[in-house]
């Protein structure tokens, strides 16, 4: 069925058939419109995939992501590599089109093989010397994350808010990645998280449409930790498959104490208490390895590096661009940091596993230093 789709990619005979697609030869119509059809007429519509991965020793971090904006006829995605802070990035642009089931953009090829169990994510031979294949099968049980708004009213008033959905979760990973030459396997026990998100605004379109509100470049930090019976994703508790905790369980706002490296103000280290649902509270220490992180911006989150493009915001011809930054460069990282993912150790009640802090650089240092409720500076 796949093959059948996707030999239509190509077809240019759908622009004559508009507003059907390939997807309306299939049963999964929700509305008397065509699935082409988005269900509003906002400009910054988006649907969103992202993935974030690492071997067992964080030698390589991986982080891949993708966007279709059918409003504006956009699809875009970006690779992310760092190898022993080597950070290579290939993005990469091109017209969205009537197939809304081709997910390639350029060498980036992700392929849904089985819904909510399994992904496969390929990077395809490129000038930036980067490339991957990867296999990421799901392990804990995926919830829908109800309609979040990013606002109490719309911004202008009188606009509907904008609203997020989708659902998250944590899987094994197994594979490779080839940075100019050399190859790292990622084995058995290499782990990752991905999500799959779609709505409204979300920083689509950069500060043109922002519509006077706050361009949206992310929260103020999450957390992205796999143990083994239970995993933190933001503020969530997701489960394995089979365990005997149904649903999830809620994180109520964490209380943060965090260190900072003094020229860049970039994370480096924190312990963090996250009060659950349960009663409990989960108390991490986070250890920041290296210069193992992936820099969004890199991913257009808040504008590329020296382009100045943010997600949904290209407008040109097909395209693909990329470049490697050398990490241990400090003016490289002031230059870069903006939402970050951070691979660091994390340990737990005697447990350590290798998962991802994020912040967004520097204003999680800003936010200890002015003392905002929940931040504090590492003693």
């Amino acid at each position: 069925m796949t093959n059948l789709i996707r030999s239509s990619a190509n077809d240019s005979h759908l622009d004559e058939q508009f507003p059907l697609s390939p997807l309306d030869d299939f049963m999964v119509h929700q509305t008397p419109d065509p699935v082409r059809i988005m269900w509003t007429g906002d400009p910054r519509a988006y649907e969103r995939y992202w993935m974030i991965c690492h071997d067992p020793t964080g030698e390589v971090m991986i982080a891949t992501g993708g966007s279709i904006y059918p409003n504006l006829d956009r699809a875009e995605a970006y690779a992310i590599v760092n190898h022993r802070g080597q950070h290579t990035t290939v993005r990469s642009f091109r017209r969205l089109g009537a197939d809304r089931t081709d997910m390639r953009v350029g060498p980036i090829a992700p392929v849904i093989v089985r819904g909510l169990r399994e992904w496969r994510y390929v990077l395809e031979p490129n000038e930036w010397g980067i490339s991957y294949d990867l296999s990421f099968l799901d392990t804990t049980r995926q919830i829908f994350r109800e309609p979040l708004s990013d606002s109490t009213h719309g911004t202008p008033p009188g606009r509907r808010n904008d609203v997020t959905a989708g659902f998250e979760g944590f899987g094994a990973v197994v594979g490779w990645v080839d940075i100019r030459g050399t190859r790292v396997e990622l084995p058995e026990g290499s782990m990752g998280t991905r999500d799959r998100h779609w709505g409204t605004g979300r920083g689509v379109g950069g500060p043109s449409l922002s519509l006077g509100g706050r361009l949206h470049v992310g929260v103020s930090g999450n957390a992205f930790v796999p143990f083994k019976t239970w995993t933190l994703w933001g503020d969530r508790v997701y489960y394995p498959f089979g365990h005997v905790q149904r649903g999830v369980t809620r994180v109520g706002k964490p209380t943060r104490w965090l260190r900072f490296e003094d020229e860049s103000q970039m994370f480096v280290e924190g312990v963090v208490e996250y009060p659950l649902a349960t009663g409990e509270t989960k108390r991490l220490h986070y250890a920041r390895i290296d210069q193992q992180t992936a820099y969004l911006r890199c991913g257009m989150y808040g504008g590329t590096p020296g382009g100045g493009i943010h997600q949904g915001s290209y407008d040109g011809p097909d395209m693909t661009e990329g470049e490697t930054y050398d990490l241990s460069e400090l003016r490289t990282r002031i230059g870069l940091r903006g939402l970050d993912e951070h691979l660091c150790r994390v340990t737990c009640e005697g447990t350590t596993a290798i998962g991802i802090y994020q912040t967004i650089d520097p204003v999680a240092y800003e936010a200890c230093m002015t003392g905002r409720p929940g931040w504090n500076l590492m003693e």
